[in-house]
């Protein structure tokens, strides 16, 4: 069956909407210091912090059904005592994307669980979503859901990594997500290169990327396999320092081996 999605359409929708015009880069700090902040507080079991965190009348609303503020602190605080007994991997949390008005917010990010240690099984990841209210000039959460990801969802969040890996010259990123018998054709010369040679380009490549953004991202899922097509806009400097400014239009293939999707092909067209 394949499944095909528009995806993160309501993750990334609305940043730039006039109605969360008033949200700062320093509020949007400030909402993702929140954010860590009160998952640190369950982790140490802090009943003080997640009472405050948490509006009257917030309701949870995940996979297993919705649940009300009181028993949501008291799950948290019966997490923190399994986990003080038998320490689980910690759930990393990236790729917020946050809308605030002067009295309201929403900040949606990935969890990353990384296997337990000694473990050769895949990452688990999910999203959530936290709907905040300002009362008496703090922030409080109202509401809030959480959901395993889809695969397309998965793709799409690996298409972001892939470009902040390229910006770092981060050779080790391809290393670990391309499948052995990867291909890559360049948008700019039409060669191709196997894994290695892609790896190695990516060490010691001189482009200097300043800004990569991906647009009209596509995912279409069929089994163990996946096309992701989209744009991205990339802007830098070159090995002279001559900036250039590309907008590549790319098809990526992915096959998912050893319980996670790796890159199978990749190739870009420059487009006007």
């Amino acid at each position: 069956m394949i499944r095909v999605c528009a995806v993160l359409a309501v993750l990334m929708v609305s940043a730039s909407q006039a109605g969360f015009a008033q949200c700062s880069d320093a509020d949007k700090a400030a909402l993702e210091a929140f954010d860590k902040a009160w998952g640190d507080a369950g982790l140490r079991g802090d009943r003080a912090f997640l009472d405050n965190v948490y509006a009257p009348g917030f309701m949870g609303h995940n996979p297993g059904g919705a649940v009300d503020r009181a028993t949501t602190i008291s799950n948290t605080l019966r997490d923190f005592e399994r986990n003080r007994a038998n320490p689980l991997p910690l759930v990393v949390p990236d790729r917020y994307v946050i809308t605030c008005t002067p009295v309201t917010a929403t900040i949606t990010h990935r969890n990353t669980v990384p296997p337990a240690a000694g473990s050769m099984g895949a990452p688990f990841y999910s999203r959530s979503v936290h709907f905040l209210e300002k009362r008496g000039n703090r922030w409080q959460v109202a509401s809030s859901t959480s959901h395993p990801l889809s695969d397309a969802g998965l793709l799409a969040y690996m298409e972001f990594d892939w470009n902040d890996a390229a910006k770092r010259r981060d050779a080790g990123w391809v290393e670990k997500n391309y499948a052995s018998f990867a291909t890559d054709i360049s948008s700019r010369t039409g060669g191709i290169e196997s894994k290695a040679q892609a790896v190695e380009s990516m060490r010691t490549g001189k482009d200097v990327l300043e800004s990569l953004e991906l647009s009209d991202l596509t995912t279409r899922v069929e089994g163990d396999a996946a096309v992701v097509t989209g744009v991205n806009h990339v802007k830098g400097r070159d090995a002279q320092g001559k900036p250039f400014d590309r907008r590549v239009r790319f098809t990526d293939t992915f096959v998912k081996k050893d319980g996670r999707w790796q890159v199978w092909a990749t190739q870009g067209t420059n487009i006007q």
